[in-house]
């Protein structure tokens, strides 16, 4: 076979997956992350292969002139890989405004399955027709090119994901992808020659391609199913599904590979028998998952390539064996297609139908409805139907272990119970499993694939003053729309001002229902009104304008996360915004690095450039950092609105409010500097975050202390006011509050009071006296007041009449 031939087999799949990869992100942009909308990316994709297999393939292969259609349907990838490269913005809002911002699963399945097949369909068709193309071209065996091809598909997906989109962003990456094809095109119609036509074999059985189709849908099956299991114990980030999806590709080609070698030792019944045991063992890998991922990672080096060679061992233990027999049994089948009489291009298109229908089938109906363990067995299972002979030993085997499996095995899911507590609640989902758990104090906690806490019952305190802070910045606010909603705790105390209509946005139809377990934490209260949406795709649809639009504090690695921090999406938050209306975006300072900070705020400054932060609360470990915006400028002036529920969360006076800023505009542009900002087109985030999730710093709670060294506030910048006095205490607040965190950072905790009072007493008191509006430090004091009383009264009524000196308040009654 002519190297050149494998070369351009190389190249073709090196393209196309780039291309699956930088147009999946530009198209969930757009349409949305939910299920529907990512798996209907998934199923267009391969719809579009399969009808260019079957509409194009018979004509290729009873050509003279085979290398015409190969250099033609390359050259039209690329040439329509560069059309969408500028046509893609407004194919997706035409798209958008199809869907509009609350459409039932039904139509977003058909707008996001329709829009994209449409949309790619000449680049996907001319791809599916490339293969039987080049196996006309070379008259040779085809599980070579096959090899090839999807060789050069592991190597797409590492570039792209690895380096070309961090480096040059998705429009340039599909730029080289359709110079790839363009070079493809000319090499094809300059440097080859195209071989004999095949002899054509008398017509037999159609069994093949019922075979091929139901294989089809049940390997994609299995990806699909074990990923959304691995989701759960892996860090589920950008560069998590490269490595996965890498592995499975690499599999499939060792196996055509392996086939090419030696075709006579793989036969039909053998390989399915196999893949039924390997797709067993497959489930044995993932019910071990956590435990071996502990195992590798402490044996790994510390560090990103640590941390990725744990994810990349992980995905071959699930997928190697599995995918190996899938590449073989591909090209066995393929073979017996031809022995047949029934044209490769006929075989292709039938396979990739077959995989085309297994996202919707397995991803978004039988995962959610029965589990990823019965759909896996499902799998197993359908291997074992399609085999010719039920009677042989190699059927009785696997599905007596199958058998076993269902009876004796827990489901498939990874829920972390502390010491004495209990699992709530656990829902599956199309793209994620949702659990809450309570420890042994009684304390919920919402989770996301075992991983992403989203809020609990005890931080009630922190989450209230989320909603609070930004509202009581808002001189009248009467519409609210919080994106996320997490345990609910947020938005519900929002939902229980006076006079203010709380709508909150939810991407998780499991998190919805789960957070209703939080809502007797807030007591009695309407709730917010609830939207199941993607949260970018609602704010460029909604026509409700909101004085005040609160983000919650996504984690910025996980997969979908950082297209919530790009300027685009600032800007369409700016134009949801009533006049004179407010943005909050909460980030979580203890999950992303300052780098990373830098980037979100220099995309944030491009909408609102006259931006400020604040802190939602004091703490080291789990520091919330808010970016406000407002149309108009970002100007206040103290204000009292609802007393007592503002009391409850520390907010009850003029300084818990404009003390809590950390910086004003001219402090964030020194902050943000000559930082990358953050696109949809370069989606920096999303590709830097996981840095710090995979390799975290030694020393997180510095982190806050480093911010508040590099920022600061001027209180002319901030306050809407000439008052000289006020401007002077707002200053002193702002230095008592590094002072009290660089105390916390450095002081040792004890149980004994007395010790505690000797390490923070008179340095807590030094910073109260420089700030007598800086309550936070008068709080430690008054417990330890407390605790001291009945061990030594007069050290007791010393700390209460020094606090009293400061504040006459805090006396003693």
């Amino acid at each position: 076979m002519s190297r050149l031939a494998l070369l351009l087999m190389v190249a073709s799949g090196f393209a196309g997956l780039g291309y699956q990869i930088v147009w999946t992100q530009q198209l969930g942009l757009v349409l949305g992350h939910e299920s529907a909308a990512v798996l209907a990316v998934v199923a267009a994709f391969f719809g579009g292969l399969s009808l260019g297999a079957l509409a194009l393939g018979s004509r290729i292969e009873a050509s003279a002139r085979p290398l015409r259609w190969y250099a033609g349907f390359e050259a039209l990838i690329g040439l329509w890989g560069l059309v969408l490269m500028a046509a893609m913005p407004a194919a997706g809002n035409a798209a958008l405004a199809l869907i509009g911002p609350e459409a039932s699963p039904a139509w977003q399945w058909s707008v996001a399955f329709g829009a994209s097949f449409l949309l790619l369909l000449p680049a996907t068709a001319a791809m599916g027709a490339t293969l039987p193309a080049m196996a006309r071209i070379a008259a040779a065996r085809l599980a070579p090119l096959y090899a090839a091809n999807t060789l050069g598909a592991v190597a797409g997906v590492l570039a792209t994901a690895f380096w070309l989109i961090p480096e040059a962003g998705l429009t340039r990456s599909a730029g080289l992808c359709a110079a790839l094809n363009l070079a493809c095109a000319v090499l094809a119609g300059t440097v080859l020659r195209a071989g004999p036509p095949p002899l054509t074999a008398p017509r037999g059985s159609s069994r093949p391609l019922a075979l091929l189709a139901a294989t089809g849908l049940l390997g994609i099956a299995y990806e699909v199913l074990a990923v959304r299991v691995l989701s759960q114990v892996a860090e589920d980030t950008v560069y998590t599904f490269a490595l996965l999806l890498a592995v499975y590709l690499g599999g499939s080609a060792l196996g055509a590979a392996a086939f090419a070698r030696a075709p006579a030792r793989y036969g039909t019944a053998r390989l399915l028998q196999g893949l039924a045991c390997a797709v067993l063992l497959g489930m044995a890998a993932l019910w071990g998952a956590e435990a071996l991922k502990q195992a590798l990672a402490a044996r790994l080096p510390a560090g990103l390539a640590g941390a990725l060679a744990v994810e990349a061992l992980l995905a071959l233990a699930v997928f190697a064996l599995p995918t190996w027999i899938m590449g073989a049994l591909f090209c066995r089948l393929c073979a017996d297609a031809a022995a047949a009489g029934i044209p490769f291009s006929r075989a292709l298109g039938i396979n990739t139908l077959g995989a085309a229908l297994a996202a919707p089938v397995f991803g978004v109906g039988l995962a959610p409805a029965l589990g990823p363990k019965a759909a896996l067995l499902l799998v197993a299972a359908g291997y074992l139907l399609i085999l010719p002979a039920w009677r042989s030993a190699g059927w009785w085997l696997p599905a007596g272990v199958a058998a076993a499996l269902a009876a004796l095995t827990p489901p498939l899911a990874f829920v972390d119970l502390p010491e004495g507590g209990r699992l709530l609640s656990y829902r599956d989902g199309a793209m994620a499993a949702v659990s809450v758990v309570e420890d042994e104090a009684g304390v919920a906690r919402l989770r996301i694939n075992n991983r992403q806490q989203e809020g609990s019952s005890a931080t009630l305190l922190v989450d209230g003053r989320q909603a609070l802070l930004p509202l009581l910045l808002h001189p009248a606010p009467r519409h609210a729309l919080f994106l996320g909603l997490g345990s609910g705790i947020t938005a519900g105390v929002a939902a229980r001002l006076p006079g203010v209509q709380v709508d909150a946005v939810e991407l998780l139809p499991e998190v919805i229902e789960a957070s209703a377990l939080f809502r007797p934490t807030l007591g009695d209260g309407p709730p917010p009104r609830v939207h199941a949406a993607d949260a970018r795709r609602f704010v460029r649809t909604a026509r409700q304008p909101y004085d005040v639009v609160v983000s919650d504090n996504f984690h910025p690695a996980r997969s979908g996360s950082g297209a919530l921090y790009t300027v685009e999406h600032f800007r369409a938050v700016r134009e949801r915004l009533a006049p004179g209306g407010l943005f909050c975006q909460w980030l979580p300072l203890h999950q992303l690095d300052l780098d990373t900070l830098r980037s979100i705020t220099a995309a944030f400054l491009q909408a609102f450039p006259d931006g400020a932060a604040a802190l939602a609360s004091n703490s080291l470990d789990t520091p919330t950092v808010g970016l406000i915006g407002r149309q108009g400028g970002t100007r206040f002036q103290p204000r009292a609105a609802w007393p007592e529920l503002a009391g409850r969360f520390g907010l009850g006076d003029d300084f818990a409010v404009l003390g809590s800023f950390i910086a004003d505009a001219p402090a964030l542009r020194r902050l943000a500097g000559s930082a990358p900002l953050n696109t949809d087109d370069r989606p920096w985030v999303a590709y830097r975050a996981p840095r710090a999730t995979y390799a975290p710093d030694s020393a997180p709670r510095d982190r806050l202390l480093a911010l508040l060294g590099e920022v600061g506030i001027d209180p002319a910048n901030l306050l809407a006011t000439t008052d000289a006095a006020l401007a002077g205490r707002l200053a002193a607040y702002a230095q008592a509050r590094r002072d009290y965190l660089a105390l916390g950072r450095h002081t040792q905790a004890s149980a004994d009071p007395a010790v505690m009072l000797a390490r923070v007493g008179q340095p807590l008191l030094a910073v109260l006296r420089r700030s007598p509006d800086f309550l936070p430090a008068a709080e430690p004091l008054r417990r330890l007041a407390q605790a001291l009383a009945p061990r030594d009264p007069a050290a007791a009524q010393a700390l209460r009449e020094a606090l009293g000196r400061i504040r006459p308040d805090l006396a003693p009654s």
